[in-house]
């Protein structure tokens, strides 16, 4: 299974037993024109394709008994050696509820410095641990709770990675304002028309004072970061225009 790249900022195979999940979301939006412009290269791979036997077996019950079915080491090591015989060169990510907790902080790693990824999504109970000790270099969960399967985190991680390569987003000021770029919330956002049912915009968006706009924005994701995540205020470098405008927004309540 050979692959030829050429310009492409970032290489993403996905390794599942459900490949029509991702041609579903791959197929729309922001990600489908990264895929054709090729600033993104995504391929998914069936894991009964790696399978040797007549049945196209993946998984088998556990050693020392119990509930379910774990999913078998041999194939994953063959998708992973076939896509990657070097594994070096790339980062293998198991998603595992046992992972670390993905934050933006993970997605601009990973954008900046590992833009060569293969996903392993697990169903059933388990994957056979002899993948993740010699395989995985590392696993990532996309929150405290259980789901059926690594399809979605997959896709979440994918998504959030994707978005802060240059050239997919057709504003690159977007992904610089956006929550959790700075550190915090972001802030409320209007357009057309100006009044709807009685709610107007705030004037001094319809100032054109361009700094004014901006200490406006800033305040105001300060505020909704207070009153909805303030743990993500401790995390941060704030700087002194920070704390004014946080002294105005206690004042102000």
């Amino acid at each position: 299974m050979s692959h030829e790249y050429k310009a492409v900022k970032m290489k993403c195979d996905v390794i599942t037993l459900f490949p029509e999940i991702f041609y579903a979301y791959l197929s729309e939006g922001i990600l489908k024109r990264a895929i054709q412009k090729r600033l993104i290269d995504m391929k998914i791979y069936n894991l009964r394709d790696f399978t040797t036997d007549k049945h196209r077996t993946v998984d088998d019950y556990p050693y020392g008994g119990g509930a379910g079915m774990v999913m078998k080491p041999e194939p994953f090591f063959a998708a992973v050696e076939a896509l990657c015989p070097d594994s070096t060169k790339r980062r293998v990510i198991m998603l595992s509820p046992q992972g670390k907790k993905f934050n933006q902080d993970i997605a601009v790693e990973l954008s900046n410095e590992h833009r060569e990824l293969i996903f392993l999504c697990g169903r059933y109970e388990a994957i056979d641990e002899r993948v993740r000790t010699a395989l995985v270099n590392d696993e990532i969960s996309i929150g405290d709770y259980i789901l059926t399967g690594g399809e979605l985190p997959a896709l979440v991680i994918i998504d959030a990675v994707a978005r802060l390569i240059p050239g997919v987003l057709g504003d690159e000021r977007s992904a610089e304002t956006e929550s959790f770029s700075w550190g915090i919330l972001d802030y409320p956002h209007y357009t057309r028309p100006s009044v709807f049912r009685d709610m107007a915009v705030p004037k001094i968006l319809l100032s054109g004072n361009h700094r004014d706009i901006w200490r406006w924005r800033r305040k105001e994701a300060l505020r909704r970061t207070l009153q909805r995540r303030p743990e993500l205020l401790e995390k941060i470098r704030l700087s002194d225009e920070d704390y004014k405008l946080i002294g105005e927004i206690k004042e102000e309540s």
